[in-house]
């Protein structure tokens, strides 16, 4: 029997937005399904298979937080979204590495895809592996905090005791000079500052 495609799609949404063990749901069908697809695209290009499991691990979380958020509109199938996604990720870790060919004629000619909003994704996601990494630098406990604010979304409350804080007044004070290091370590870079904003901003 054939599986409606819109359907097992609309799945796959409801599945992400509802979160916990559907949401793993959805993951490992994203994986078993488009996963080769997706690796094609790394592999054809100039990629190794660790770079396609690093690019497609990042393509599966831009496209979660896309429709947790309401950001995603069908105006592409789920398909083409990851497709485009992952394609765009590669192109900017390409021009990381300063290729010297042509970054956008290595790729084949064909299902290309211009979806809205991807490219805003891929900014947030270089925002957050720039975020997390300054976090390194501020110590062990400040990153726990700040991660559990800004990326788990905890309330003080419930940091409070995951950290094991008397008050959450005195939690409070130490997010306070935990953002305090964070902010002298990027002090005099504006463009630095800037995308530790915008991280700290989108989540």
């Amino acid at each position: 029997m054939k599986i409606n495609k819109t359907n097992s799609e609309d799945s796959i949404l409801d599945d992400i937005k509802a979160g916990g063990i559907l949401l793993n749901k959805a993951l490992e069908y994203m994986y078993s399904t488009y996963y080769r697809l997706l690796e094609s695209i790394i592999l054809k290009n100039s990629g190794d298979e660790d770079d396609a499991a690093d690019v497609i691990q990042d393509t599966f979380l831009a496209f979660v937080k896309m429709v947790q958020d309401g950001r995603f509109r069908k105006e592409a199938g789920v398909k083409s979204m990851l497709y485009s996604i992952a394609r765009n990720l590669w192109i900017t870790e390409i021009r990381k590495r300063k290729s010297t060919q042509n970054r956008h004629e290595i790729f084949e000619q064909g299902n290309d895809v211009e979806v809205i909003g991807v490219s805003v994704e891929i900014e947030k996601i270089e925002n957050q592996k720039l975020i997390l990494s300054l976090f390194e630098s501020i110590g062990q406990k400040c990153k726990s905090i700040l991660i559990s604010f800004y990326y788990e979304n905890l309330s003080m409350k419930d940091i409070m005791e995951k950290e094991d804080f008397s008050s959450e007044q005195v939690l409070r004070n130490k997010k306070y000079k935990c953002l305090k290091s964070l902010i002298e370590k990027v002090n005099g870079n504006e463009i630095l500052a800037k995308s530790v904003k915008n991280a700290l901003q989108n989540d």
